[in-house]
């Protein structure tokens, strides 16, 4: 199922969308604000919002955010995980049509983590987290050298034009790096689970959880009235599952 049409809410232009998220102010947090910067990656200019650590960072975690959505989305994750001891970093992913293009922005990411800079010390261990289709381009991502954990976010999973196996799918197939799928039931803003497969086909899948119930929109943090109103209201219970996946992920590959 195509992803255009499985979420009619995200079919609303990103246009639309970004005039409510962009003006929302990044989190305080209690070491200072959260910093907002502009990094070339892999030749696109990318704005990200950036979460410091709790005392000495235990390495980094960047979160994606889905098809049309904003870093914005994934605010809430990222500042839970600053909390726990962890370099946050939200992405807006330059390329909304192209898996494989946001894949080269996070890989770039990733590279400039471990070299340090402006983001600090370098960081030698980093875990990509994605939200829908921002799970499929973590998925991509996630054999660059230093990525020690993937987590996918009731992730989404497309054919490309010519090929004839799903791109997420068979990059599951040829991934080492240890992973965690946090997935919703069947909807069709999960497209019909369309990336449970997944499971099956990672060689380090680590766990595999559905929590049921859930909608796709329980996943991001905080999510909006746009998302609720095509895929279902959100829950308090279920969205703390879904934190205490990313907290433990985090315990696991970022000791």
């Amino acid at each position: 199922m195509d992803l255009f049409k499985a979420l009619p809410a995200f079919l609303l232009s990103a246009a639309a969308i970004a005039s409510l998220t962009a003006s929302a102010a990044p989190a305080e947090s209690a070491r200072g604000p959260v910093q907002t910067q502009v990094h070339l990656l892999d030749g696109h200019r990318v704005t990200l919002d950036v979460y410091p650590a709790a005392g000495p960072p235990r390495g980094a975690v960047v979160l994606s955010h889905g098809f049309t959505r904003s870093r914005r989305t994934m605010a809430g994750h990222a500042q839970a995980l600053a909390d726990a001891g962890v370099l946050a970093l939200t992405p807006d992913l330059p390329c909304t049509f192209d898996f494989r293009c946001n894949a080269g922005a996070l890989s770039a990411l990733v590279g400039s983590l471990r070299a340090g800079g402006s983001f600090g010390a370098p960081v030698e261990r980093v875990v990509l987290v994605g939200f829908s289709a921002g799970g499929l381009s973590s998925l991509l991502a996630a054999d660059t050298p230093g990525v020690v954990g993937f987590v996918g976010l009731d992730p989404f999973d497309r054919t490309m034009p010519g090929e004839a196996q799903r791109l997420g799918l068979a990059a599951a197939g040829r991934l080492q790096t240890e992973a965690l799928l946090l997935r919703a039931p069947p909807s069709r803003c999960n497209a019909e689970a369309v990336a449970a497969p997944w499971a099956a086909a990672l060689p380090a899948l680590w766990r595999d959880e559905r929590i049921e119930g859930a909608s796709h929109c329980d996943f991001e943090s905080p999510s909006d009235w746009m998302c609720r109103l095509a895929c279902g209201d959100t829950d308090a219970a279920r969205q703390q599952r879904v934190r205490r996946g990313l907290l433990d992920a985090a315990a696991r590959w970022l000791r």
